[in-house]
């Protein structure tokens, strides 16, 4: 299943190649669809080639080209616009009714403390599609009070976003010594690496560069009554 951002950028890229036989570019892309900066428009178009909507074409530039089109079709400028009716020409892409769920591997459970083990495991969490955005996502249990000023409770479920790059400022998934896993605000202070918590009671945890592993970003949080 695709996102929506996912959704927009198919149906945006199919138009402009209908309209004018040529690629959109990457600045065209991410005005059309609200983006901060082109990095997100790279990993929409490297999310949609990993599942075989498009292709790139070799040694041209901005070449692309739209493979495929998913079968359950609504069209994704009508579904923003609400709209009821559409022209029959109108290409037409899937878009993620608001409670599409989703099914996220269940990894264990991951200290907003002390470092703890965050286990592999073989559970899954149901999750709605429009938490998630591109890009491929786990789950993981939280344990402990450390990241509560950032409204991350014990017993939250963190959805975090597959990557090994973070920002200064950025939660992420942070792996030390190959050994045990914590959810922090990830920091640089020169060679070194600083996790920050989100609760005055607990202290910043320092590390050398290489100790420190990040295994993905906090893309959202369920939580159960």
């Amino acid at each position: 299943m695709l996102t929506r951002k996912q959704h927009e950028l198919l149906l945006f890229i199919h138009d402009r190649l209908a309209e004018t036989g040529v690629s959109p570019s990457f600045e065209e892309m991410k005005d059309a669809l609200d983006l901060k900066s082109k990095s997100g428009v790279h990993r929409l178009i490297r999310a949609l080639e990993e599942r075989d909507f498009i292709r790139r074409l070799p040694n041209r530039a901005r070449a692309l080209e739209v493979l495929r089109m998913p079968e359950r079709v609504i069209p994704a400028k009508a579904a923003a616009a609400a709209a009821p009716a559409l022209a029959p020409a109108a290409p037409k892409i899937p878009v993620a009714a608001n409670d599409s769920v989703l099914e996220i591997p269940l990894h264990g459970r991951i200290a907003a403390g002390m470092p703890i083990e965050a286990m592999e495991g073989q559970s899954s969490l149901s999750v709605p599609a429009a938490l998630l955005g591109p890009g491929e996502h786990y789950a993981l249990e939280v344990s402990g009070d450390s990241m509560i000023e950032a409204g991350i409770l014990d017993g939250d479920y963190a959805l975090i976003r597959r990557t090994e790059t973070a920002r200064d400022g950025e939660i992420v998934v942070a792996l030390v010594d190959e050994a045990e896993a914590t959810l922090k605000y990830f920091r640089r202070e020169g060679q070194m690496i600083r996790l920050d918590p989100a609760n005055h009671a607990y202290s910043p945890q320092r590390y050398q560069s290489g100790q420190v592993r990040v295994q993905g970003k906090l893309a959202g949080l369920l939580r159960r009554y």
